[in-house]
């Protein structure tokens, strides 16, 4: 994160004493006030506020209070507190279409971010009892398996498990996917006949945590993808996304 302007402690003085919420518990004004600024573009990504101690002094409040007010704001994802440093204006979460089935790369180029991706594996294992059911394999016949984590301007995003249908996607193995994603690959062999996603709140592994570089008490987004082509099943996918990190969004229609 990026420090670019030091929020002036006198300035939130004024803003909360100009807020017309004068009914609100302090706490709550204080909040509204900084959920403003932040939401108007007044304050940017990375901007440093007043300490605790300067926000004490300038606001006369107590602080229990401004502890109160940052610490929900932190939970909401507007600010990230780092222990000894300061409290600074979150970065914006990236952010996935909730119904398309689009490749990772696509949504943070279109973001106009850089993409990059870290292969952990790709290799055929024995099928198990899940990838039987899943697509029909023997269980200990050859299924396809890949992990790669995608950073968004070197921050990881996204951990991606997939399983492959060995027969469907018969070059997987030899592809490059630092050059191109899995998604892009399979989309161009088996063109997209049905997707399904189904989305949970999870807490990762220690090891999905270790490769996204997150603590494990950070709770994730995981879409568990599945993609079809003619009828057969080519993927399924474990898309993990750190939630401090992404979210996801949908437009509905009724017309």
């Amino acid at each position: 994160m990026v420090i670019s302007v030091t929020i002036d402690a006198t300035d939130v003085a004024a803003l909360f004493g100009a807020s017309r919420r004068e009914s609100a518990p302090a706490y709550r004004r204080l909040k509204d006030v900084i959920t403003e600024q932040i939401g108007t573009g007044r304050w940017s990504e990375g901007e440093l506020l007043p300490s605790e101690s300067q926000l004490v002094h300038s606001l006369g409040l107590s602080r229990m209070t401004i502890n109160r007010a940052l610490r929900e704001l932190s939970t909401d994802g507007l600010l990230v507190r780092l222990a000894g440093v300061g409290t600074f204006v979150a970065e914006r979460k990236s952010s996935s279409a909730l119904y398309d089935v689009r490749s990772i790369a696509d949504e943070v180029h279109r973001r106009g971010h850089r993409h990059r991706t870290d292969v952990i594996s790709v290799r055929s294992e024995p099928a198990d009892l899940r990838a039987h059911r899943l697509f029909g394999i023997p269980e200990g016949q050859p299924v396809l398996h890949s992990v790669l984590v995608h950073f968004e301007d070197e921050v990881a995003i996204q951990l991606e498990d997939r399983h492959v249908h060995p027969e469907l996607a018969p070059d997987y193995l030899e592809q490059d996917f630092t050059t191109q994603t899995p998604n892009h690959y399979l989309s161009r062999i088996a063109p997209l006949g049905k997707g399904e996603h189904v989305v949970e709140a999870v807490l990762g592994t220690r090891e999905d945590c270790a490769l996204l570089g997150i603590d494990e008490s950070e709770p994730c987004l995981v879409i568990h993808r599945r993609t079809w082509s003619e009828g057969q099943l080519v993927s399924a996918a474990r898309l993990l996304h750190p939630g401090s990190r992404y979210r996801l969004e949908g437009i509905f229609d009724t017309t």
